[in-house]
């Protein structure tokens, strides 16, 4: 059985993998699913947010949990933060999956990679630090009651802001999870095709929109478990 430690989006927090957690759980495996500082429950902690405390954040996560032979799975902008935990802890790390994931270089920020008129509209959402939560329908969450809405919290902009840091380090295997359905799916596509001719990446579409952890938690549990 796997160690699997599942690290949300922006905006989001460990509750979206709720559903996720209780399909690998009762697989038999181990789960944690932390909330980085600044969202969710944690969102009184947004002004002194960066990319770099959520990797810290991360990395301590496994070291002080003693977690070893870890399945880190990063979704949208985690994939920033699990690399740059990858390049502290790879030790302790068996798998890295980025789920619809940004793959950022060393050296660069998660607004270097976004499509210009995306960072615009991200940039002029700005209030008081925080870059204000898209409507659910851009993750393809159908969303009548208003249960995703009333959990999205702002996301500190210094966590765009910030290039990461993430110097080499041993290899390690990593699985690129596309995400086929909805409307964020040209800005990944991207990824997933460079990645298909890169050595050491597996790459695997999965029918399901951007937050595939509460449209689909049932088949993302057994994608996981598979490897």
């Amino acid at each position: 059985m796997a160690t699997f430690v599942l690290v949300h989006g922006a905006w989001h927090g460990g509750w979206c993998w709720r559903d996720v957690a209780v399909e690998l759980a009762a697989a038999g495996h181990d789960v944690l699913a932390p909330t980085s500082s600044g969202l969710a429950e944690r969102a009184a902690l947004a002004s002194s947010a960066s990319l770099s405390v959520h990797v810290e954040e991360l990395a301590g996560l496994l070291y002080f949990a003693d977690l070893r032979e870890v399945v880190l799975v990063g979704h949208s902008y985690a994939g920033l933060v699990i690399a740059g935990a990858a390049a502290r802890a790879h030790a302790r790390i068996s798998r890295l999956v980025f789920l619809d994931a940004f793959v950022a270089e060393d050296g660069q920020s998660m607004f270097d990679l976004l499509r210009p008129e995306r960072r615009t509209v991200y940039e002029e959402s700005v209030v008081d630090g925080l870059i204000a939560a898209p409507a659910p329908e851009l993750f393809g969450v159908p969303d009548a009651d208003g249960w995703l809405a009333d959990r999205l919290t702002g996301q500190p902009l210094r966590t765009w802001k910030e290039p990461l840091s993430a110097p080499s380090s041993p290899p390690l295997a990593r699985q690129y999870v596309r995400c086929t359905q909805g409307p964020l799916t040209p800005s990944f596509s991207g990824f997933a095709i460079r990645l298909r001719d890169t050595a050491g990446w597996d790459v695997v579409d999965f029918d399901a929109p951007h937050d595939a952890m509460i449209t689909h938690p049932t088949d993302l549990a057994a994608l996981l478990a598979v490897g």
